[in-house]
């Protein structure tokens, strides 16, 4: 397989830096870790995280490998409502979520098994603040066309902060408005889509979002 970048592994990000595809505050001290018995496991004990949003190119945990990888069966959405991070209660930006059907190219990260319980403690602590997010094991199949099972997070739908799908003016709108501890959500949007056009994935829906919101910035009269 071939990586999309040279596989040295990444230092954690911290974790006010880390989070943009999340929802929610900062994390109590000494949270047990969730989810490890059902994190997927290869022969060697590595394991596979499957990032569809700034999880691309802001993992904020250590890898020994990454690649371009497809899931079937769930769609990139900006469907989740951001409370904190890009958006607040009042005015809420719009985050990305995995939602049912279509498929969607991301980016797979192989983990060594020593780091599996600190790895998904972090994704977990990352993801699941306000459990707008479902852990979950899917299929992926990766740049060279192996298959592995691997770790990701996807839309809950029956969540208060699922926005479902919403026309391009509605979203457009939210966007250019939202604004939340990370930053305005208009850069959340253009840095995921640049991302995207750099490992050779089309996204529509983003393409067409980032075009108008680098034509007329957030805050622009």
């Amino acid at each position: 397989m071939k990586p999309l970048t040279p596989p040295a592994p990444r230092a954690r990000a911290h974790p006010e830096a880390a989070a943009a595809d999340l929802d929610g505050g900062s994390v109590p001290a000494g949270r047990a870790s969730v989810g490890a018995r059902s994190a997927p496991e290869s022969a060697h004990g590595d394991f596979w995280v499957f990032g569809y949003g700034s999880l691309m190119w802001r993992p904020g945990f250590v890898y020994a490998f990454r690649c371009k990888a497809t899931v079937r069966g769930w769609r990139r959405s900006l469907c989740i409502y951001s409370h904190v991070y890009r958006g607040t209660p009042d005015r809420p930006g719009l985050v990305l979520g995995l939602d049912r059907g279509g498929a969607c190219a991301g980016v797979a990260f192989r983990v060594a098994a020593a780091l599996r319980e600190p790895t998904i403690r972090y994704l977990h602590d990352r993801e699941q603040v306000t459990s707008v997010y479902v852990e979950r094991t899917v299929a992926v199949t990766l740049e060279s066309g192996e298959r592995a099972d691997a770790l990701t997070y996807v839309a809950d739908r029956l969540h208060g902060q699922y926005a479902g799908r919403l026309d391009r003016e509605t979203m457009l709108a939210i966007v250019r408005a939202g604004r939340g501890q990370s930053g305005d959500n208009a850069s959340y949007v253009t840095e995921t889509q640049d991302h995207l056009a750099e490992i050779g994935v089309h996204d529509g829906q983003l393409e067409w979002l980032a075009a108008r919101l680098r034509d007329r910035p957030a805050g622009a009269a």
